[in-house]
């Protein structure tokens, strides 16, 4: 089946008790057992699984051509699972343009449990490759990058990794499961905040990772049932809901993104753009290979610095400021005091998160309206 078939029937059969087309909430927190250890569907307590969850997971698996979905209650969960797979004296290699929460849990809360990193700029691979050590045990790519949005290649890095027995994950999020498929360019994990495209309303939190290899969906599982850091069934009914229209939304989001981007570039008061889909980005050429589109997300540096940025956020009306992504409606944020400010500084200034950069959710609102609130905002 292609994608947007998936996503509306992949996991979602009708309710064999009513015919309910729809999968059934089951907001419950234990389940009755025939006898002691004797259970209907492997199902005892909510939050080693939940029949719910159990449909979101198989629906989320299917759209990222994985075996295994695990879901979590965010994006933030998701991550941190991952790395709980990993012991004390392990190492990872970093992209170095990530979001503020990755590098939080890596500097903050992994680093003192003896879990160290490298922090690495994936595109340039003869730095990438100089990363690795001896304990490398996970390579973690997200692409395209927040908020710089450089595109790394999956396959060359995966290569890499492989070379030196270590696993690799992508942060999918910005691309979503419609434009990129990391499990088919050999990498071990797709990983999403689902609160952004996924979820697509800005009315839900939650995470997934999704893998092929079931020793190590079983040790997530293990996690999750462990730590349980698991999404209640209300919010996994809300991500079933949005998955039916992942395919179109996104389709919207690009063909928006495309037409702001465009203007951006040619406005006098924006001094550099940052759009995959643009000729003028550096890897515009192996994201037109890589992805099946470019995306809803753009970037761009205000001309003025600070004083500048401030004014132009401060004036847009459609673009709401605020942070996360990939809701139907447009959002707006400045990086360096927002999203991103648990980075340092002299790391933000060295990726070129200026005073003067300002993220762009292009949401589906009628383009026209869009580039006319930008375009009163900036004059």
């Amino acid at each position: 089946m292609k994608f947007g078939t998936l996503a509306i029937h992949a996991g979602q059969s009708p309710d064999p008790t009513t015919g309910a087309i729809m999968t059934p909430v089951y907001q419950t927190s234990t389940f009755v057992q025939e006898s002691p250890g004797r259970t209907k569907g492997n199902y005892d307590y909510a939050r080693s699984a939940n029949p719910t969850r159990t449909a979101l997971e198989e629906n989320l698996a299917a759209l990222e051509g994985g075996r295994f979905g695990i879901c979590f209650s965010s994006g933030c969960a998701a991550m941190a699972a991952m790395l709980h797979t990993l012991a004390s004296g392990d190492h990872v290699v970093v992209c170095d343009d990530v979001y503020g929460g990755t590098f939080r849990l890596f500097d903050k809360i992994f680093a003192q449990l003896g879990i160290a990193y490298s922090i690495v700029d994936m595109c340039n691979m003869a730095q990438t490759k100089a990363a690795f050590t001896p304990k490398t045990k996970l390579v973690w790519i997200e692409t395209p990058t927040n908020p710089m949005l450089k595109i790394i290649d999956i396959r060359a890095v995966v290569a890499i990794a492989k070379q030196h027995g270590a696993l690799t994950l992508v942060d999918n999020t910005f691309a979503t499961p419609y434009l990129q498929s990391p499990l088919e360019l050999g990498a071990d994990v797709a990983c999403h905040s689902s609160t952004k495209y996924i979820g697509g309303h800005s009315d839900v939190i939650g995470g997934v990772l999704v893998v092929n290899d079931p020793a190590l969906a079983e040790k997530l599982h293990y996690i999750q049932n462990a730590v349980g850091g698991v999404p209640g069934p209300w919010d996994c009914f809300l991500l079933l809901r949005s998955t039916k229209t992942l395919h179109v939304r996104v389709r919207e989001h690009c063909k928006n993104a495309m037409t702001v981007a465009v203007y951006l570039e040619n406005h006098p008061r924006i001094e550099k753009v940052y759009y995959p889909g643009l000729p003028s980005h550096p890897q515009h050429k192996l994201a037109a290979a890589q992805m099946r589109g470019f995306g809803g997300m753009i970037s761009v540096v205000i001309k003025g610095g600070l004083p500048a940025a401030t004014q132009f956020l401060e004036r847009v009306k459609l673009f709401s400021l605020g942070e996360s992504l990939g809701g139907v409606e447009s959002l707006i944020e400045h990086p360096a005091i927002m999203t991103h400010a648990t980075i340092p500084a002299e790391h933000r200034e060295k990726l070129g998160i200026v005073d003067g950069l300002v993220r762009l959710s292009v949401g589906i609102e009628d383009v026209d309206d869009l580039v006319g609130d930008l375009d009163r905002a900036l004059g």
